[in-house]
């Protein structure tokens, strides 16, 4: 039986500002936070699991870097949930259009927009989710949101392509087609765009406090805060967590592994020439804070084990499992002069919770590959 779609819409929108000068205002700053996020997120990445070809030439300084740009990750992303609920608030009625397909052109136009408010949607509340470390489903977070990552911007720039003539037809307040809308909607959109705005700073404010200092006492709805925390500083996993005990630390040995091996106690690397740095430990959920370090230089170990001016290093850590046991220093990173093995933080000895009795502290670096409870560093 032939199907014949009734002449007129069974649904009818008579509101105003469903419109392409509304549109594409909130979508202009949406597509902001996006790029952000994205640029953001893929730097954080490529950081986490450097390709062999990037591993020596990713950059130990700014010392800050990573603590700002992770930081305008989660910002962005947060501020990018109530643009995207206004966005899709003002072109909803296009859902329903009459009749639903018109061509193969406008089936497959419909079919990538249906694609970019999935993935849409799908990012930005699983990256919310991510920041609470609370994850209700079956798949591992980091590959999906890499992968849906690029899928969101791929078809985020299809849909830049394909609307570009509404696009640029109501790209700013003089262009010819925002000439042409009613000039009654003005004062109504102001309002609409105003009341966006300040949603969109709210949601910042509340929760930026996590990463920037200073914004610290307007933090209210950040799921980590930077104040709190043994020591000083918060802590992500705990000792508990990783399956490291006080007993379990019993005769502890530091194991230096290259052209000459060597075992250390802590006695002995106490007696070793300290240094005391102060950096961001910068984590993935955003959430940031510097703190003051004092340990042993990662570059004057790798030299007592043999390694050259050029060496790089591999870092175990006593943990019994985790995605981040071992982890791997470019030698940028390993040659720095501000990449401790720390022993000491804020003045004390390090604490279970932050990986006593040594953990790694360098600048520009994903707080994940700040490695606790280090049992060897190996030259590599």
């Amino acid at each position: 039986m032939r199907f014949t779609p009734p002449p007129n819409p069974p649904i009818t929108f008579t509101a105003r500002l469903h419109d392409a000068r509304t549109a594409t205002a909130i979508g202009r700053l949406l597509g902001l936070a996006v790029v952000v996020c994205f640029a953001t997120g893929v730097l954080s990445h490529f950081l986490q699991h450097p390709p062999v070809w990037l591993a020596d030439r990713l950059p130990s300084r700014p010392y800050w870097g990573y603590r700002l740009t992770q930081g305008l990750h989660v910002a962005s992303g947060v501020a990018a949930i109530p643009l995207l609920l206004a966005k899709l608030w003002t072109v909803y009625p296009r859902l329903f259009v009459w009749p639903p397909v018109r061509s193969v052109r406008h089936a497959l136009e419909r079919l990538s927009v249906a694609v970019l408010v999935a993935a849409a949607v799908f990012q930005l509340f699983t990256g919310l989710l991510n920041t609470f470390q609370w994850y209700p489903w079956p798949f591992s977070f980091v590959p999906v949101h890499y992968a849906v990552a690029w899928l969101l911007l791929g078809a985020l720039l299809l849909h830049v392509a394909v609307q570009w003539p509404r696009i640029r037809d109501h790209f700013t307040r003089r262009s010819a087609g925002t000439l042409a809308l009613p000039e009654a909607d003005g004062p109504d959109r102001r309002q609409l765009l105003a009341a966006v705005a300040a949603g969109v700073g709210a949601v910042t404010l509340t929760t930026v406090g996590q990463s920037v200092t200073a914004l610290g006492p307007l933090e209210l709805f950040a799921p980590r805060s930077p104040a709190h925390g043994p020591q000083g500083l918060p802590v992500n996993r705990t000792a508990a967590a990783a399956g490291v005990t006080e007993a379990s630390l019993d005769g502890w040995r530091l194991t230096l592994a290259g052209p000459r091996p060597a075992v250390l106690t802590l006695a002995e690397l106490r007696a070793l020439p300290q240094h005391e740095v102060t950096l961001p430990i910068a984590c993935v959920e955003g959430w940031s804070k510097s703190a003051r370090w004092t340990g042993v230089r990662v570059r004057d170990l790798l030299e007592r084990a043999g390694g050259g001016p050029d060496a790089r290093c591999r870092v175990v850590s006593l943990e019994v499992a985790g995605a981040y046991r071992v982890m791997e220093m470019g030698h940028l990173y390993a040659q720095d002069p501000l990449t401790l093995l720390a022993l000491r933080l804020n003045g004390e000895v390090l604490s279970l919770d932050h990986g006593y009795p040594a953990r790694i502290i360098a600048p520009n670096r994903p707080g994940v590959l700040q490695t606790k409870w280090v049992g060897r560093l190996e030259v590599v």
